[in-house]
């Protein structure tokens, strides 16, 4: 998701740390022995949105196979009030159910180990509806421009249980993929995630859209659209042959998107599969639906609501260097989330930085291949100032909670500052891609992505990690000069702490640790330091 409101999330982040985790928190975070047992493949969803009245109305065929079995199961399926479910249905036989609170369980008959088998869940109800979307989660209803009916979802902190029953677990995606079948009035129009399959009108004026993705699919990336919508197509030449890119717009809008919206994503996709690898879904195609919201990466269908402008918030630039201004940020930001977020997705929601992090680290890259490597660079510098550092970028695991507000910048920086010790960009780019190849369509975790990039560089960047993702502390880079001698150390960072640093306006480097140094100056007249901005830390002269 793109980063905006930094006070809003500030707050909700700071008012999850201040709560002790539920009972609830627990269920639906970890792994619990009713989710354990079984493996989800498939996701079969039939949703029929009710804006008069704010209701759906809809049932979710779960294909899943049995890791161990021979006994009756209990089965945890997550849905939130209040939605409900209203019956459960396998191998035509109707099954018993209970809940406590938003924590379903039902009641299977015995299964054979490693069969697959189909179940069918039907609910109903008032979802939760968003007050700020996406940042809330919830349903959408909200009106276009011409106040006509538009209705969509966006739910990546809470999860899809907000509006449909699912295992609303991270670690295990639909390995073959999901479906999506929306039924609206006759007169709009619904987009889903991957191809459409068809469309089917009924005789109560209504119509049934749906699409379908092949690949697997996390829980918050399948999503839908509703709304007055006419589309706009292109083949496009890409890493792997032929890609199908394709634009969903509010039908007044047709001429905006063709002047911005397409060249933009034409130039982000060349740039991102340059850095990062093929795109990761061309069977399921790429598209972009407009929204009344900023935007969301669903899978597939990310959702655009930038106004067509370059920048962010109706042309701004966080920035404030003007860099800022040279892409729409949101196009490449959300883009991006198809490589990390999407094909590459975090274990826990409290690894939410290698989602943010790399998209964060996508648009440095995007606005270095338009405007020269500096321009990135000083478009990222001028972000520090956004870090808040209040608690660490990783969040508590198990328990559902989502990762720091500094996940977007802080992550992002980490990744900046491999990129700049390593000094190869050749050799960065190679790691990069490395990631997205080996990690494809896969869940998995920090230390895994650690691992990967300490072992490809060659270089050991643990202390980094560690200080960075798991402490609030910004290291100090303490110094002092006499006799043409620069005497130097970190403080304010853990134990073992060391990290390599460019001396500002040279080709000087530092290899500080928490151990006072000493550096031989070849200028006589210098009397004080600085270190390369690009580094995330602070600068400070002692006697």
């Amino acid at each position: 998701m793109f980063r905006i409101f930094f006070s809003f999330i500030f707050l909700v982040s700071v008012a999850i740390v201040a709560q002790q985790p539920t009972r609830e928190d627990s269920l639906v975070g970890s792994v619990t022995p009713e989710k354990a047992w079984w493996d989800l493949l498939h996701y079969d969803i039939t949703v029929k949105p009710d804006y008069p009245t704010k209701t759906l109305t809809g049932n979710n065929k779960i294909k899943y196979k049995t890791l161990s079995g021979g006994n009756s199961k209990m089965m945890q399926i997550d849905l939130v009030k209040p939605l409900t479910i209203d019956s459960a249905f396998q191998d035509n036989k109707k099954l018993t159910f209970h809940n406590k609170d938003n924590i379903w369980y039902i009641s299977l008959p015995k299964h054979s180990k490693s069969k697959s088998y189909e179940l069918n869940i039907y609910y109903s109800g008032k979802p939760v509806e968003s007050v700020s979307p996406p940042w809330d989660g919830g349903m959408v209803w909200a009106k276009d421009s011409l106040n006509r009916p538009w209705i969509s979802v966006a739910c990546q902190y809470k999860g899809a249980s907000l509006w449909y029953p699912c295992k609303n677990m991270l670690y295990d995606e639909p390995d073959e993929g999901a479906s999506i079948s929306i039924i609206v009035p006759a007169d709009m129009t619904a987009v889903g995630n991957g191809r459409w399959v068809g469309k089917k009108l009924s005789s109560d004026r209504t119509a049934k859209y749906t699409w379908k993705v092949v690949n697997p699919i996390n829980h918050y990336g399948i999503s839908f659209y509703a709304g007055n919508y006419v589309n706009i197509s292109q083949t496009y030449q890409g890493r792997k042959g032929k890609l199908d890119m394709s634009y969903w717009i509010l039908d007044y809008n047709r001429q905006k998107a063709l002047d911005h919206m397409i060249p933009e994503a034409v130039q982000t996709m060349k740039s991102l599969e340059r850095w990062f690898g093929p795109y990761p879904f061309y069977e399921d195609g790429f598209k972009i639906v407009e929204a009344t919201y900023i935007g969301m990466e669903h899978q597939s269908a990310i959702a655009y609501g930038n106004n067509y402008t370059k920048g962010t918030f109706k042309g701004k630039d966080i920035s404030k260097t003007g860099w800022g201004k040279k892409t729409d940020r949101l196009i490449v930001h959300e883009t991006a989330h198809e490589w990390f977020g999407n094909s590459i997705t975090a274990s826990d929601i409290a690894d939410r930085w290698i989602q943010e992090g790399f998209a964060g680290l996508a648009e440095e890259l995007v606005i270095a291949d338009l405007c020269g490597r500096k321009a990135g660079e000083e478009f990222l510098v001028a972000r520090y100032k956004g870090i808040d550092n209040e608690k660490p970028i990783i969040g508590r695991y198990g328990i559902n909670e989502d990762s720091s507000s500094d996940n977007y910048i802080k992550g992002w920086a980490v990744i900046h500052m491999i990129k700049t010790i390593m000094n190869d960009d050749e050799k960065f780019r190679k790691i990069l891609q490395g990631v997205t190849a080996s990690f494809y369509h896969k869940v998995t975790s920090t230390q895994e992505i650690e691992d990967y990039i300490i072992t490809k560089s060659g270089m050991n960047f643990k202390p980094l990690f560690n200080q960075y993702l798991r402490t609030t502390q910004i290291p100090e880079l303490e110094y002092s000069i006499k006799n043409n001698e620069l005497r130097y150390r970190f403080t304010n960072c853990i134990d073992g702490f060391f990290m390599p640093v460019k001396i500002d306006g040279s080709d000087d480097w530092l290899f500080p640790t928490v151990s006072w140094q000493t550096f031989q100056l070849k200028n006589n007249n210098i009397t004080e330091i600085n270190t390369d901005p690009n580094f995330y830390i602070k600068v400070k002269k002692v006697e």
